[in-house]
């Protein structure tokens, strides 16, 4: 799954400025972390029903993602 999310779902997700990265699978939980635009974007719940589906497409596996938006450090300098 790791090998999926980073070379056929996060190019696709970088073309919009984000950048999504696997942290775990544990049973059907897909832990992903979300960086750039991801880390902000108000509508990121769309971004992982998208994934969701893709994989399911794609892999044939139902998961349920769970997102961690993590923000640039320089943020919370502002």
């Amino acid at each position: 799954m790791e090998q999926y999310i980073q070379q056929v779902l996060a190019p696709r997700v970088q073309g919009d400025g984000g950048w999504v990265e696997f942290v775990s699978l544990n049973e059907n939980e897909l832990t992903l972390l979300f960086r750039g635009e991801c880390s902000k974007c108000p509508i990121l719940n769309r971004c992982t029903a998208w994934i969701e589906q893709k994989i399911f497409e794609d892999q044939g596996q139902r998961v349920t993602v769970k997102a961690i938006r993590k923000k640039p450090f320089f943020w919370d300098n502002q």
